[in-house]
C-alpha cells in the first residue's frame, strides 16, 4: 500500500521511476510507492519533468501543482502535489487496475 501524507493542502508520497520505457505510464504500486514508467531518459532532468507533466496530467492539475521533493538524481523519489486529496490519488490508482 503507498503511504501518503496530507499535510497543509499538499500531498507527499513515494514514486518508483523507470525512465526510458516504451510508453508513459502509471504501472500501480511497488514496495510502497508508485510505480512509473517514462519514456523519457534520466539525464538533464528530462525523466523529472516528464514525471511531474505526468502526474500533473492525470490529475488534472497544472504542471507548477507538482513538486519533486526528494531523490531528484534517484529512481525512488518523493513526490508533492498541491491542491489534491489522497481520495483523488486513490481514484488515479484504481484506474491502473494494478496493485503489487
Amino acid at each position: 500500500m503507498i503511504k501518503f501524507s496530507e499535510h497543509g493542502g499538499t500531498i507527499t508520497f513515494a514514486v518508483r521511476v523507470t525512465p526510458r520505457a516504451r510508453r508513459d505510464a502509471i504501472e500501480g504500486e511497488y514496495q510502497g510507492a508508485l510505480k512509473i514508467r517514462l519514456t523519457a531518459p534520466p539525464v538533464e532532468d528530462r525523466a523529472n519533468e516528464a514525471l511531474r507533466r505526468l502526474l500533473a496530467e492525470r490529475l488534472k492539475l497544472p504542471v507548477s501543482a507538482v513538486r519533486i521533493v526528494g531523490g531528484e538524481k534517484s529512481r525512488n523519489k518523493r513526490v508533492e502535489i498541491a491542491g489534491v486529496r489522497q481520495a483523488q490519488l486513490a481514484v488515479l490508482l484504481e484506474a491502473t487496475g494494478k496493485s503489487r
